[in-house]
């Protein structure tokens, strides 16, 4: 088979034959993974003649199609494909969403494609073409100046499950919804514009053990475990359902636990709002609460019962076989969510897909109050929520949705500076043909579910909106290839939910950067993320006013070594116990080079006045972590985040990527109450500096 028609096609699919590296490196993909990942495309290149027919199948979709949806942006030249050939040199009508229409023209550029002029108008429109409307979407053509206008701003950011109650009854040894809500509001008293949260999408309620934030079952819905029971039952409830099942000794130990039993917890949780959906007609005297929960499954529909029929299929298969963990190892009829066999099942089961149901409309419930929280604190922007980039093969989005996502391959990232073995994150994602087929819908209908409750969202690795990296099923990282993705359509509907929901959006654009990519955030009015570890010129750590205006500052993320862990090496300890250190690096090697690493990040805090002291010691962290917020705190980003982990000078991180049981990943709690917290005057006074340098109300 000649080896052109596999790169032809590829190319054709989207799929990059060559990358460069984190260090600017070319490497070619081999074509025995090219034509493993156009078989999972459902494009076969297995010989010649399987080759041509996909082309071709490829070539007449595209030249055929009539679009299911149009992008664009306000007064940019909106391009119609060739199927659209008849409309050239004619008015059309331009139809709004919000109510009446105009005429335009459809004409040719100079490169004889064509394209329509003068839409003025963000939202989504229709185009009328004779008896046909095209939908059309139309994103606002600037950024959003009032996060530019106002002063700087700050916040924090907090993993929800490292949160603790106030109160013992109230706390089950999983940070919740409740205690993200005081937080909000407290936070917010104190100044901060923004509280970003780990992601909340829902889990897997059968398999406590699988309790990632980024490996969810579903983006479209939340994770019930993090609600509080006696937000809806209240206190006395709580404590006496504890205690009439036996529960105290389990309670307390969980609740004095310094690291989250997420299989212990989660079980409890469970068991106890089973319980509260035992009482809840009791609880709600009213009337009330059961109105307000019939109008939220009405309103969710179809996506909600999905949702609830899967969680309820998915106990019912992984517990009777733990081998039935992925809906592809369940018998026929129940793959497929329009089967008669689901329908069966959910006639069958009704209280327990009831119940799931009754989980979610909790879960939202709690995700609204904590906003309304936040903005009752005073902040502008409030929650920033967290879209995570891809969900677990096996969960409710994946079979829901299955002809939206990619199968058989898995998504990662090749190697780059982070991590230098590449990485395979075990997830999916939208298929990029699917979403011009389906007309971005999926897309959509994702963005809206995270701008819900939320004043902003982060998103997560938003590069994959350029390409990702595919990993084909049972293969390593590094051999993988990147996929192209529609990215001014993705870019442009982002720019869109953002305005229509008064949103902040930062994409999380750290690794290996394509040329142009973050011009295209800035046009998008997206921000970009700066972290102080990768902020660097020539070598040196660059100051605070050479950092972007286009992004957010932060000290650390989730994924990285706090500043306290990182002076101390504490990430390289953990990197040698891990194996994670790159190939040919010794422990003493690294240790040399943060050396070198700890002189370089003095002298910038001296450089840019925050301190005029001579070094700390290695283990003397106390004095980094208030210089690096202060510098953080002095760029001219529009938002600095710390992670409260920094604000209070802890030296473990709360994930080290690429592990499983080496590390205590998204475990690590908070050692008090967040009130608590707050008292202790060295927290208090990074505050303060904090509310100083970036501003007042």
């Amino acid at each position: 088979m000649s080896d052109e028609l596999t790169l032809e096609l590829a190319r054709a699919a989207g799929l990059n034959p060559e990358w460069a590296d984190y260090r600017g490196r070319p490497h070619s993909v081999p074509l025995d993974t090219l034509r493993m990942l156009l078989a999972r495309l459902d494009l076969p290149a297995s010989d010649e003649r399987k080759a041509r027919d996909s082309l071709e199948r490829l070539h007449a979709e595209r030249a055929a199609r009539i679009p299911a949806l149009l992008v664009g942006r306000v007064g940019a030249p909106l391009a119609l494909p060739p199927s659209l050939h008849r409309a050239a040199g004619c008015d059309i009508e331009l139809r709004y969403e919000d109510g009446g229409s105009t005429r335009l023209h459809c004409g040719c550029d100079e490169y004889d494609l064509l394209h329509l002029s003068g839409i003025y108008r963000p939202g989504y429109h229709a185009l009328q073409i004779g008896e046909q409307a095209i939908p059309v979407a139309i994103a606002p053509a600037h950024r959003p100046e009032e996060l530019w206008q106002r002063p700087r701003r700050w916040g924090l950011a907090a993993q929800v499950y490292s949160l603790r109650h106030d109160d013992d009854v109230g706390d089950l040894g999983l940070g919740d919804y409740s205690a993200l809500a005081h937080c909000a509001r407290r936070v917010g008293g104190l100044g901060a514009q923004a509280l970003a949260i780990s992601p909340v999408h829902a889990l897997f309620s059968a398999d406590v053990n699988h309790y990632s934030p980024y490996s969810p079952s579903s983006r479209l819905f939340f994770n019930a475990l993090h609600v509080d029971p006696a937000s809806v039952a209240g206190a006395d409830w709580l404590r006496a359902r504890i205690d009439a099942l036996g529960l105290q000794a389990e309670t307390e130990r969980l609740r004095r636990s310094e690291l989250v039993d997420w299989p212990a917890a989660a079980t409890l949780k469970l068991r106890l709002l089973r319980e509260l959906w035992r009482d809840f007609e009791r609880i709600d005297r009213d009337g009330r609460l059961r109105r307000e929960l019939s109008s939220y499954r009405a309103e969710q529909g179809d996506a909600l019962h999905r949702h609830a029929c899967f969680e309820a299929i998915h106990a019912a298969q992984y517990g009777r076989d733990p081998r039935r963990w992925h809906w592809r190892d369940w018998p026929d009829g129940l793959r497929d969510p329009d089967s008669h066999e689901v329908a069966a099942f959910a006639r069958e089961h009704v209280e327990q897909v009831a119940f799931h149901a009754f989980l979610q409309w909790l879960a939202e419930r709690a995700l609204a109050q904590a906003q309304r929280a936040a903005r009752d604190g005073g902040m502008d922007v409030g929650l920033v929520s967290d879209l995570a980039v891809g969900t677990d093969s096996g969960g409710s989005h994946a079979w829901s949705r299955r002809h939206d996502m990619l199968r058989g391959v898995t998504i990662g990232a090749p190697p780059d500076e982070l991590n230098r073995l590449g990485q395979d994150w075990g997830l999916t994602t939208f298929s990029p043909r699917a979403l011009r087929q389906h007309g971005f819908a999926p897309f959509i209908e994702m963005l809206r579910a995270s701008l819900r409750h939320a004043g902003g969202v982060r998103i997560d690795h938003i590069l994959g909106l350029n390409r990702l990296w595919l990993v084909p099923d049972g293969v390593g990282p590094v051999d993988g290839a990147y996929i192209d993705y529609p990215l001014h359509e993705m870019m442009n509907l982002i720019a869109l939910e953002a305005w229509r929901h008064r949103a902040t959006v930062v994409g999380e654009d750290l690794g290996t950067v394509p040329e142009g990519f973050r011009d295209e955030l800035a046009r998008s009015g997206l921000l970009g993320m700066r972290v102080l570890y990768f902020e660097r010129e020539h070598g040196c750590f660059a100051d605070p006013s050479r950092w972007s205006e286009a992004a957010i500052a932060m000290t650390s993320t989730h994924d990285l070594p706090t500043i306290a862990g990182w002076w101390r090496g504490r990430d390289i300890e953990w990197q040698q116990q891990a194996g994670h250190l790159p190939p040919g690096h010794t422990v003493q090697q690294e240790q040399h080079q943060r050396e070198s690493d700890r002189e370089a990040l003095w002298n910038a805090f001296t450089h840019a006045n925050i301190t005029h002291c001579g070094r700390p010691g290695m283990h003397d962290s106390d004095p980094v972590v208030d210089a690096a917020i202060d510098f953080v705190a002095q760029t001219p980003a529009p938002l600095a985040i710390v992670p409260i982990e920094d604000l209070l000078g802890r030296i473990e991180q709360p994930n080290l990527p690429g592990t499983t049981d080496q590390h205590p990943n998204w475990r690590r709690r908070l050692d008090a109450p967040f009130d608590a917290l707050l008292g202790q005057p060295q927290v208090a006074a990074r505050i303060d500096r904090l509310q100083a340098r970036r501003g007042g109300r």
